[in-house]
C-alpha cells in the first residue's frame, strides 16, 4: 500500500529505525540514505545554544548533504535534541553513560526538540520544528539497572537512553506533546508539505 505519488521514492537522510517506521506506516515509498556529517562538529562550529535551533540546523545539513548527491529527488533530513534545563544530551557512549543520563533525567522534566527539513537539488524547500515535554518518574538504582539489562544495546541508539515506543515507556509519568515529535519526526507538518507539492494521494 502506498499513498506516494512522486516520480521516484522519497529519500530519508537517516537510518533511524523510528523515522523509517513512521514513513512506512504512513504509506510513503522511501529510501534511507544516511547523511555522513559530523553532527557534533557542525553543532560546535555553529555557535548555536538553543536546542531547537541546533536540531533545525542538523536537519537542514543532513538534507542538503544527501540532496547534493541525488539530483531532482526530494530529501528529508531530521534531527532531535534533548535538553534538561540548559544541559544538552547526546546519545550515550555506552552502558555507564546511559545510566548516568537516566540518573540525571529521573524525577525531572526535560524537553525533546525535533526538526525536519526537505531539500531538492541542494536547496531547502521546507522546514519545521516541534517540541515535547517529558517527565521521567523517580527511579532507584535497581530500577535503572533492571531497565538497562532488559533494553540492552538499544539504550545507546537514542539520546536519553530510552525509546518511548519500546521499554522506555516504563520510565515516564507524564508526557506533553505530539507522538511523532517524541519519535523524532514532525510528521504532520512534513505530510502537509508533501501534500502541497502534489506528492501524496490523500
Amino acid at each position: 500500500m502506498t499513498l506516494w505519488r512522486g516520480p521516484s521514492p522519497l529519500i530519508l537522510a537517516s537510518q533511524s529505525r523510528g523515522r523509517r517506521m513512521l514513513l512506512a506506516n504512513a504509506g510513503i515509498d522511501f529510501e534511507a540514505v544516511p547523511a555522513d556529517i559530523d553532527e557534533r562538529a557542525v553543532q560546535q562550529s555553529s555557535g548555536l545554544g538553543s536546542p531547537g535551533a541546533i536540531a533545525g540546523l542538523l536537519a537542514r545539513e543532513k538534507a542538503l548533504m544527501v540532496s547534493s548527491q541525488h539530483s531532482s529527488r526530494f530529501v528529508v533530513g531530521a534531527d532531535q535534541t534533548l535538553a534538561l534545563a540548559m544541559q544538552l544530551f547526546s546519545k550515550p557512549a555506552g552502558r555507564a553513560d546511559a545510566a548516568e543520563q537516566l540518573r540525571a533525567l529521573a524525577g525531572n522534566r526535560h524537553e525533546l526538540h525535533s526538526a525536519v527539513a526537505v531539500a531538492r537539488d541542494g536547496k531547502i524547500l521546507f522546514e519545521a520544528r516541534s517540541s515535547a515535554g517529558m517527565t521521567m518518574r523517580r527511579l532507584s538504582d535497581a530500577e535503572i539497572e533492571a531497565y538497562l539489562n532488559e533494553a540492552g544495546e538499544a539504550v545507546t541508539s537514542s539520546v536519553g537512553a530510552y525509546q518511548l515506543e519500546g521499554l522506555g515507556v516504563h520510565l515516564f509519568e507524564r508526557i506533553e506533546g505530539d507522538h511523532f515529535t517524541i519519535l523524532g519526526l514532525p510528521l504532520l507538518q512534513l505530510l502537509a508539505f508533501l501534500r502541497s507539492e502534489g506528492l501524496l494521494a490523500v
